[in-house]
């Protein structure tokens, strides 16, 4: 049948198209394929695996960026593969292209399985997961707690959805409350965009209608279906929410950054419903149940106030019981009152007797004349004792004055006669000495002393310095050391000011 062509002349006026079954044309096609492409080798990333089936069969698809491939791997040759398949991994798998009449679809069946490298959008989605980890965005301290009890659940989600209709449900049986539903496209290129929209738009209500927790919902698919979930856009406006947030995205195998970024993950949808609100007649039964017990412990608590009351009563004493022997010790004490005050008064009487006695006029004399004589006498004293300090201090002035002069001069002596003895001991030093025994010194125009004819210099000015003066000289010639020549002109005795030849 795969010999012969597709379309054949069959002398029809109205149509030259043979007419096929579907059985027929989907045989054709699978043994065209499986002829053509008997032994494959395709290189993709696994897209859609969800494990092995409850049949032991594997069932994903291998994608590139612009196409994508279903395919299968049987019971037998999963259990002998040595690499088994994972999501997003790329791979290089070995079998043989087949179709399935059933569906209409081209697949290979794999035989062998290889890797060849971590899938391209696995990759950017553990990029981009570790440049918004860096930035603090899924960190626990952002995290919010749920409100307990919430007025108005806002849920964002498809609206055509089973999803949305799982929620309300849930919603309903657990406790009835407000459901605000902002829709969005859950799959596709502009769900980042309208997700990360939806969770702003909520936060940016006006505190009486907004949501006191929000829902971000969508079944299961592949990495491919749910991307628009790993946005950075959506990432950003779950982690700045002010609003408590519930991340619900796919089943609870299926992770996306939105999940890192929420406040809480559900596992599903509806495990979002069930952690939004609490269970409405359980909350009943135990307000109830708390009624119940507050009422009961309210009367036994009156009860046994009552008995501890009648028998504290019971253990009290009368009035008249607990004040009798007060009573009877004040009378005794007023009783004796009157005695003892006038036994006081005759003791403080008699003390004022024998002190009044003791005193007279004499008595006091004696005291005043023995105070004045102790007084005079330490008057005397005291004056006795200042006239000797009076004379010890004039005796000990008195030497200081006679040691003074002794003191200063001394010091004056001793230092002039080091002066003395330093003046004769410079003149002994002095080159005016050396002038008087007939020497002289010779000096240049700075004034600075020769001490050799190599520096002397034909022309050369000079001041020659005598005992008595300085005569200023020019040099006529160079001499030799051992030689040295004689002056051309005798120099005046007139002293300094004067200028002659010295060589």
């Amino acid at each position: 049948m795969s010999d012969a062509p597709i379309f054949k002349d069959t002398g029809n006026a109205k149509s030259n198209l043979q007419d096929y079954s579907v059985t027929e044309i989907s045989a054709a096609l699978k043994k065209t394929v499986e002829d053509r492409f008997g032994h494959v080798r395709i290189r993709g990333e696994i897209t859609g695996f969800r494990g092995q089936h409850s049949s032991g069969h594997c069932y994903f698809a291998l994608k590139d960026d612009r196409a994508r491939i279903e395919a299968v791997i049987w019971k037998g040759n999963f259990n002998r593969l040595q690499h088994k398949p994972e999501e997003g991994l790329e791979v290089v798998a070995s079998g043989k292209l087949t179709t399935y009449p059933g569906s209409s679809k081209y697949q290979i069946v794999i035989d062998n399985l290889e890797p060849a490298g971590a899938g391209a959008l696995m990759a950017l989605l553990e990029e981009r997961k570790k440049k918004l980890e860096a930035e603090g965005l899924f960190a626990p301290e952002r995290k919010q707690l749920l409100p307990y009890m919430p007025k108005r659940i806002g849920v964002v989600t498809s609206p055509t959805g089973s999803v949305i209709r799982d929620i309300l449900h849930r919603i309903s049986d657990r406790f009835p409350l407000h459901v605000m539903v902002w829709p969005v496209r859950v799959q596709g290129e502009t769900t980042g965009a309208e997700v990360s929209n939806a969770i702003n738009g909520f936060n940016a209500m006006d505190a009486e209608h907004q949501p006191d927790t929000i829902i971000v919902a969508r079944g299961g698919g592949s990495i491919e279906d749910l991307w628009g979930f790993n946005d950075e856009a959506v990432v950003r406006a779950t982690a700045n929410s002010d609003i408590p947030l519930i991340s619900a995205v796919g089943h609870e195998t299926d992770w996306t950054l939105i999940d890192y970024a929420a406040d809480v993950r559900a596992p599903t949808p509806t495990g979002a419903a069930e952690m939004a609100v609490p269970v409405k007649a359980e909350l009943e039964a135990t307000v109830a149940s708390y009624r119940a017990r507050l009422q009961s412990a309210l009367t036994r608590k009156f009860d046994q106030s009552k008995s501890d009351f009648r028998a504290a009563s019971r253990g009290l004493s009368t009035p008249d019981s607990l004040l009798e022997l007060p009573r009877r010790r004040l009378d005794e004490a007023s009783g004796r009152l009157g005695r003892g005050l006038d036994l006081a008064t005759r003791a403080k009487q008699a003390s004022f007797e024998r002190v009044a006695s003791r005193l007279s006029a004499r008595g006091l004399t004696s005291s005043i004349e023995r105070c004045s004589e102790r007084l005079t006498n330490a008057l005397r004293r005291a004056l006795t004792a200042h006239k000797n300090n009076v004379v010890s201090a004039r005796n000990h002035y008195s030497q200081l004055d006679r040691r003074a002069p002794i003191a200063f001069v001394t010091p004056l002596e001793t230092a002039q006669r080091r002066l003395d003895q330093a003046e004769r001991l410079l003149a002994s030093f002095s080159y005016t000495n050396i002038l008087e025994r007939g020497f002289a010194i010779v000096r240049d125009a700075n004034d600075k002393p020769l001490v050799s004819t190599s520096e002397a210099k034909s022309g050369q000015a000079f001041s020659i310095e005598f005992q008595d003066g300085r005569i200023d000289a020019v040099a006529a010639g160079s001499t030799s050391a051992k030689s040295p020549a004689k002056p051309k002109t005798q120099p005046s005795k007139s002293g300094s000011g004067q200028q002659g030849d010295l060589f």
